[in-house]
């Protein structure tokens, strides 16, 4: 018989896979390392293993312990494994940009899920980072992961993920590609290849809001490359152990769009359905492919399932509030294609302004065309109630009608969108499209923003 004594010991020996269609101009053979064929469905299930052996052994986590980690999702996910199999409990703490996927994915495994602001320092007392120490500091018989500085991470990739990759490309890789978020893949993977043959070449995958490149190019730990992003699982704000930059022969930098829009192509292109960081992967190898020539063996890692993401890049909904969505628009009819059918909210002259504002605060808008029995006759917006009330505290008992504004411009649905852009002003927000039968939608400057592409 051939089985496993326990879900751990699948961990391991993932697949190559060519990738063709996604990498047609690339002059070489790429080969993708797909990571989601481990148990947790993530290349951290191999340093999850690797750091609780290790902590275990030198004392640092004892029997019936509390396993305290901050993560992203996937580590969080690869110690849950291990501590189910081992008998912990598990508190992680997680960012609030993660998906909701991978948070429900980890209380359905059994781990505490604490979720934390991701607009803080590091330093700050909120951030997952100070959290996670925090309750390490605060829970009798817990042992704090550190998957940033612990380098039994990186020691994971160089005892497993190298060798593997070394052997199935039968010596013949070229170029490992992969993204650098506690940097714990690229340093122990490419420690073995080049240990291996120096002349391999090890290139980081890094996101806008990350300090990764230019440490790597410069030296400097530049505050002010540091702000929000998307991507998730890769690029951070701080400077881990286990990047081991001497080891990186350069990084390239992947806006969240093209991380976003990438991810999604792997799966209609390869039919391979990986997360976020493997979109960024592939866009970044495109932004290399001078680097690469016709003989050369190219691995890219893939990290991740793209079943964490449902509800972000494979959602249309999601990719398109954020302007991800490859769309063309080009008039009024395709700005409001997708909530066409929602009831125009108006105001009616007699109506006092009380209404138009409860009005306002249900349903979260900002512009109200008004009408009496003859149709559009004027526009509230909520500068202008503002002004109002700064100007006459009783405004909300009086009626529409005596602070109104002009109405808003109506277009018909094959207006080209230049045109509906110009009626925008500073004194007018809104345009009305006439949809026919008397009813009518309505576009704001958001509605257009976010259609820009």
């Amino acid at each position: 018989m051939d089985f496993s004594n326990n879900i751990l010991e699948t961990i391991g020996n993932t697949p190559l896979v060519k990738l063709n269609k996604i990498v047609a101009e690339i002059d070489a053979l790429v080969l993708a390392k797909v990571e989601t064929f481990n148990p947790g469905n993530s290349v951290k299930d191999r340093m999850a293993v690797k750091m609780i052996e290790d902590a275990e052994a030198d004392g640092r986590l004892k029997p019936g312990g509390t396993i305290i980690e901050g993560t992203s999702g996937n580590t969080g996910m690869g110690l849950a494994l291990v501590a189910i199999v081992k008998g912990y409990k598990l508190i992680c703490v997680i960012s609030d940009k993660q998906s909701k996927e991978k948070m429900d994915i980890l209380r359905a495994v059994g781990a505490k899920v604490v979720v934390c602001p991701t607009d803080v320092e590091p330093t700050d007392p909120r951030s997952y980072y100070s959290v996670s120490k925090r309750l390490a500091e605060e829970t009798p018989n817990s042992w704090y992961v550190n998957q940033y500085d612990n380098m039994s991470n990186s020691l994971a990739h160089y005892e497993q993920t190298g060798p593997e990759i070394w052997k199935q490309t039968d010596g013949k890789i070229t170029h490992f590609v992969v993204g650098v978020g506690t940097g714990g893949t690229i340093s122990g993977v490419g420690k073995y290849l080049k240990e291996k043959n120096p002349n391999i070449k090890i290139w980081g995958i890094d996101t806008y809001g990350s300090v990764f490149k230019k440490y790597h190019e410069t030296g400097i730990f530049d505050e002010n490359e540091i702000y929000s992003y998307i991507t998730e699982g890769i690029g951070e704000d701080i400077l881990p152990k286990n990047v081991d930059f001497s080891l990186i022969d350069g990084f390239t930098k992947v806006t969240d769009k093209d991380a976003a829009v990438y991810t999604r192509k792997i799966a209609l292109e390869e039919a391979i359905f990986v997360g976020n960081s493997a979109g960024a992967c592939i866009k970044g190898l495109l932004q290399l492919k001078e680097h690469f020539k016709p003989d050369d063996v190219v691995v890219v890692l893939f990290h991740d399932s793209g079943s964490r993401y449902v509800g972000k890049m494979f959602n249309d909904d999601w990719m398109r509030e954020r302007g991800f969505l490859e769309e063309n628009v080009t008039k009024a009819e395709d700005v409001i294609k997708d909530h066409i059918d929602k009831e125009l909210i108006v105001v009616r002259t007699e109506e006092l302004v009380s209404h138009a504002i409860e009005r306002m605060r249900k349903y979260k808008i900002s512009q109200i065309p008004v009408v009496d029995i003859n149709g559009f006759v004027g526009s509230v917006d909520e500068t202008d109630l503002f002004r109002s009330y700064v100007a006459d505290k009783n405004v909300a008992e009086k009626p529409i009608k005596d602070v109104m504004g002009k109405p808003f411009p109506i277009v018909k649905l094959g207006t080209p969108i230049e045109e509906v852009s110009k009626l925008f002003t500073k004194e007018n927000d809104a345009v009305l499209v006439d949809l026919g039968n008397g009813h009518h939608h309505i576009i704001t400057k958001y509605d257009i923003i976010g259609s820009i592409k």
